[in-house]
């Protein structure tokens, strides 16, 4: 069916015409193009290659050789990683023989990219650590030893420098807080030794907690990252680094994490400027605080950080914190994940007082603390691993014993067994854990661990204070109910 004009004549070509204009009108509005740094409504891109072509130049191949005596498995870049840990596979890759005897040269590949004009260049810890030598290559063919200026093991970042006569192509950090769930981003490195390979995909989530160490706040995105991807950069559509690629799931497909460019700028000047990085110290041990935790302490919610231990003389123990304490907020900033804290206290100024509020026994109180400066030995306020017959066997702590399994501490009860799918065994309890406290009430002595069971009702739940290892933290049993 056509439409007809007053004058007979059929209207279909020019409504073909008008048709065609406004589709690619609509199409044009609603495909924007963002500006530099903005992050606006974006359609599928026609294109990488913008990106790709202008940050390509200033992302470097680095390979690594290194002196190792003896075989042996290779070492892990973050605390705590345990052999079958799930990322183990990634770190291992291009680590070279690992079981000769005597001395041998490891060979190592990562990614890096130039930061400024005057030739510093970010890259992973990893990728560095224990280097004898780094050599650096550009996609120009240029190469460059390069010298390290700081590295910082906790967040699996490291500061090279190179000297280059010529002009040095470089890239800006963005501002990654910008960045939003189901943005565009852009991966560029050398996986598998593979110079220069770009793939795309979205943001997929914000502030992951991979099990890295303390300062887990890692973006996840589905571009690929492989071995040798890491250190390479994160992109957005104008071609800022919104983060530097660090992680994979090994065997998980669409799962790479990066380190948010906001969290390195801080990390990045303080190795330029002092070669290490300067972190706050609170003083106490956190844990997240389960609903069962929750009901114990007769919170509201579950938002907060649970003070598990406090260090003698310690800023927070100065201030008046105490175990048990539940830290709401922190100098004005709510704490409304437990991870949240640490992350907030290492980027505190040394010496700044700072106001932490808690909740102890159903009231607030503030608290003045001095933020102290954290050291190598220390933990800034970090976060142990989580977790009438209650399934327990126990036997009073003696000195021997106690020096035997390393113990601070020659008093109490310490956990000799766990029978299996008891509620000592779910809530997560093991043998070799000293017992410190039951139901807020402390246990020095076999008949003060009676005591407190005797105390114990039917179904009622349990408050355990327990010390595995260097940490303390709390734990919360249900008595059977008959």
């Amino acid at each position: 069916m056509a439409l007809i004009n007053g004058r007979g004549r059929t209207l279909r070509p020019a409504i073909f015409l008008f048709g065609l204009i406004l589709a690619m009108a609509t199409a044009a509005w609603w495909n924007p193009v963002p500006a530099a740094g903005e992050t606006g409504p974006q359609m599928i891109p026609a294109t990488f290659a913008d990106v790709a072509d202008k940050a390509s130049p200033a992302v470097v191949n680095i390979s690594t050789v290194k002196t190792v005596k003896g075989g042996g498995a290779a070492p892990f870049p973050f605390p705590g990683m345990s052999p079958d840990d799930s990322f183990r596979e990634f770190f291992e890759r291009f680590f070279g023989d690992q079981g000769s005897p005597g001395e041998h040269k490891e060979r190592s590949l990562g990614s890096g990219f130039i930061l400024g004009p005057e030739g510093l260049i970010i890259t992973n810890n990893h990728v560095v650590e224990g280097a004898d030598e780094i050599m650096i290559r550009m996609t120009d063919e240029r190469e460059f030893q390069a010298k390290i200026l700081g590295r910082d093991p906790k967040t699996d970042l490291a500061l090279l420098k190179i000297e280059a006569k010529d002009h040095l192509p470089y890239l800006a950090l963005g501002d990654s807080s910008r960045l939003r769930v189901g943005d565009w981003v852009v991966a560029i490195g050398n996986p598998f030794g593979l110079e220069h390979t770009v793939t795309a995909g979205i943001l997929s989530a914000r502030e992951r907690v991979i099990g890295a160490g303390p300062y887990d706040d890692f973006l996840q995105t589905d571009a690929s990252i492989n071995p040798g991807n890491s250190g390479g950069p994160l992109l957005n559509l104008a071609g800022e680094v919104i983060g530097i690629n660090t992680a994979i799931v090994a065997g998980g497909t669409g799962i790479g994490f990066a380190i948010p460019a906001n969290m390195a700028k801080g990390i990045i000047t303080q190795l330029k400027e002092k070669g290490r990085v300067v972190r706050g110290w609170l003083g106490v041990m956190i844990q997240k605080i389960t609903p069962e935790l929750a009901k114990s302490f007769k919170l509201q919610s579950e938002e907060g950080a649970l003070v598990a231990d406090v260090v003698s003389g310690g800023p927070a123990d100065k201030a008046g914190i105490k175990r048990g304490d539940v830290i709401v907020f922190f100098d004005n900033q709510p704490i409304k994940k437990w991870s949240d804290l640490p992350i907030m206290v290492a980027q505190t100024p040394v010496g700044e007082e700072v106001k932490v509020r808690v909740v102890r026994n159903g009231q607030e109180k503030v608290f003045e603390v001095k933020i102290g400066e954290l050291k190598e030995e220390q933990k800034v306020a970090s976060a142990p691993v989580e977790g009438n017959d209650l399934g327990l066997s126990v036997q009073e702590l003696t000195p021997e014993l106690a020096e035997r399994l390393g113990l601070e501490k020659t008093e109490g009860v310490i956990v000799s067994g766990i029978m299996s799918g008891s509620p000592a065994a779910e809530a997560g309890l093991r043998p070799g854990d000293l017992i410190l406290e039951i139901n807020r009430t402390p246990v020095k002595t076999m008949e003060d661990y009676q005591n407190a069971l005797k105390k114990i009702g039917q179904g009622e739940m349990a408050l355990f204070l327990i010390r595995r290892g260097s940490s303390t933290m709390f734990f919360t049993l249900k008595a059977p109910t008959g």
